[in-house]
């Protein structure tokens, strides 16, 4: 197994609490945010008995999210390349009802994918998207929201060789940049399974779309989620979708 390397530093009360776990993201330079809390909600565990693979983890979420929402006999294992979130992840994942059953893999996709030898009946990733030449801060915040440590066609052709007979991976993305990668993904072998365009508003266009894939061509299944109504209040479908996380649910 491809081992993470620890550090020991005291947890700090900076993140975000659910239900049932706490998220600190202190160190990480993408914080908890609503794209990864849909991704976790919506992605269908329903036949997953085997392992999940989180790309790109960051403060661990989507990876503790998945874990809440499995039964005791499915692993996780989470990639993140970052110095200072892969820790964090770590520490996440240990003090969650879950730690037993999740690992984190402090090393890059490239890496991970030329070393193990499991294969994964679900795999997700929240991924970066921006293409070089924007601004960002710092390095680290580059490599979360740049593409060129881990473009997109590096992450299909990994997540290919990495998934089981059945796998699927499901991965959120901008509106605009998603239909690209629907494309880019049916020639890497992955086919759209179900898609549902984000909304902050009803009368505003999406600009976030969950998209889940298989390794089987099907008409997939099309839909639409608004998540604040006409008087700014969470919509009843939102609500719906991430009450077993958010704590006023």
């Amino acid at each position: 197994m491809v081992q993470c390397p620890s550090e020991s530093v005291p947890l700090r009360r900076n993140g975000f609490t659910f239900k049932q776990f706490f998220v600190a993201h202190d160190r990480c330079e993408m914080k908890v945010g609503t794209d990864s809390i849909l991704l976790g909600a919506w992605t269908d565990v329903s036949d997953i008995n085997g392992k999940i693979l989180d790309i790109g983890s960051g403060s661990g979420l989507l990876a503790l999210m998945l874990a809440q929402r499995t039964t005791d006999s499915v692993r996780i294992d989470a990639v993140e390349l970052d110095d200072n979130a892969a820790p964090q992840a770590a520490e996440n994942f240990s003090q969650s009802p879950w730690a037993s059953r999740m690992q984190l893999h402090h090393c890059a996709l490239q890496s991970f994918a030329a070393q193990t030898a499991s294969r994964y009946d679900l795999i997700v990733t929240n991924p970066p998207y921006y293409q070089a030449g924007f601004e960002c801060r710092n390095e680290s915040r580059g490599t979360a929201r740049y593409t060129s440590e881990l473009s997109h066609q590096t992450l299909l052709k990994h997540a290919h060789a990495l998934a089981s007979d059945k796998g699927k991976m499901a991965v959120v993305l901008p509106c605009d940049i998603s239909v690209d990668f629907i494309q880019l993904a049916a020639r890497k072998g992955w086919f759209l399974l179900q898609h549902m365009e984000v909304a902050e508003f009803a009368n505003r266009a999406p600009h976030r779309a969950l998209m889940l894939f298989g390794l089987e061509p099907v008409s997939p299944q099309s839909d639409r989620l608004v998540i604040r109504d006409e008087s700014n209040a969470y919509s009843d479908d939102f609500r719906q979708l991430t009450k077993a996380f958010y704590l006023f649910f």
